[in-house]
């Protein structure tokens, strides 16, 4: 993620931002731009100094305080944004509480397209490709049923647990699952790693090299799993699998590494906006990185990588100085690393 800059006063503002706080202008997001841009309202439709001669209007779940993405102006046009054009389920927000949940989710999914949408991955709608198009599912819990709403994957359509947007929720989760990290980000990261398995691994001439590195997926899921919770992970596992969970499966190995390879990636764009440089007091150069790159262009995995391991080292640390867990409670191994580089070479398409 990137800082923006209110091209009407020069104020720094951030993804999420619907008004500038300095100038108090509407702003709007342009994704095919990657542009957050400040707007002049004209006869309902709005316009942008940025980009002279265009018209556009909000999606429409700007009104639900959900979304902050822009359409071009026309007639006839998708109502939906970029993003929201992948719902296919969101919950009854007549419920207060529904509503607040669902916008906590929907800043979440922004984030993840803003992924997508840098590295060039294909984004088709059910409507586009019924068969492995992209939607999701944002379902809340109901009084009576077999047992709460799982996040998951299955053939595009990714299920969110509207649950998991309360934080207290998701903690307590977290602590009886005994996972060392759980955030609602994660869960779209690592559910749209199953998705794109099947669009880019499948069949495709990735897989050979895919079954080198993370197992042969052919081996029984449902037993696999069912093991898993019953036994935990296996010893050593830390040297080749970046979490437990990742253990569980070659599947759920590699969507909890193009999930890393997401968090990575978002997080390292985001130190470059700041500017971020470190020379620690004590020489270390291990730990020394200034961070002047656009990891998301970046060819090279290492490179990425390199800039990574101490900037995590020192988030973690500035988490511990506040009270807080690790940032990142992870560890990148050599065997971790090749994963998180066939990642990228398999969502930059080049050779892995």
């Amino acid at each position: 993620m990137k800082l923006f800059v209110c091209d009407h006063c020069g104020n720094t503002i951030y993804f999420e931002n619907a008004l500038c706080e300095r100038c108090g202008h509407q702003l709007g997001y342009l994704p095919e731009h990657n542009a957050l841009v400040s707007l002049v309202e004209d006869g309902g439709q709005w316009s942008t100094p940025a980009f002279l001669g265009n018209a556009y209007v909000f999606c429409e779940n700007a009104r639900h305080g959900a979304c902050n993405w822009l359409i071009r102006a026309e007639p006839g046009g998708d109502i939906y944004c970029a993003a929201c054009r992948h719902n296919e389920t969101i919950p009854d927000i007549t419920d207060p509480r529904n509503l607040m949940r669902w916008q906590v989710i929907e800043r979440a999914k922004k984030r993840l397209i803003y992924s997508l949408l840098r590295l060039e991955l294909p984004l088709e709608t059910r409507n586009e490709n019924p068969v492995h198009g992209l939607s999701f599912r944002f379902l809340a819990d109901l009084p009576v049923a077999p047992g709460p709403v799982l996040t998951g994957h299955e053939n595009g359509i990714i299920t969110i647990a509207l649950a998991e947007a309360d934080d207290a929720e998701r903690e307590a989760r977290r602590t009886s699952m005994g996972e060392p990290y759980r955030t609602l980000l994660g869960h779209f990261r690592h559910e749209i790693g199953h998705h794109y398995w099947d669009l880019l691994v499948d069949r495709q001439p990735a897989q050979d090299r895919f079954r080198a590195l993370f197992g042969d997926e052919r081996a029984d899921y449902n037993a696999a799993l069912q093991s898993h919770y019953a036994n935990g992970a296996p010893p050593g596992w830390p040297q080749t699998h970046i979490s437990a969970y990742a253990t569980a499966h070659p599947w759920e190995d590699f969507a909890e590494t193009f999930a890393h390879y997401l968090h990575i990636t978002d997080t390292v764009e985001m130190a470059a906006a700041f500017g971020v440089r470190a020379r620690p007091r004590t020489e270390d150069v291990n730990l020394a990185v200034r961070v002047d790159f656009d990891p998301y262009v970046e060819g090279d995995v290492h490179t990425i990588i390199d800039n990574w391991v101490p900037l995590a080292s020192m988030l973690n640390n500035l988490n511990r100085a506040m009270g807080h867990p690790d940032a990142y409670p992870f560890i990148l191994t050599p065997q971790v690393i090749e994963k998180l580089g066939f990642v990228h070479a398999l969502v930059h398409r080049r050779p892995g």
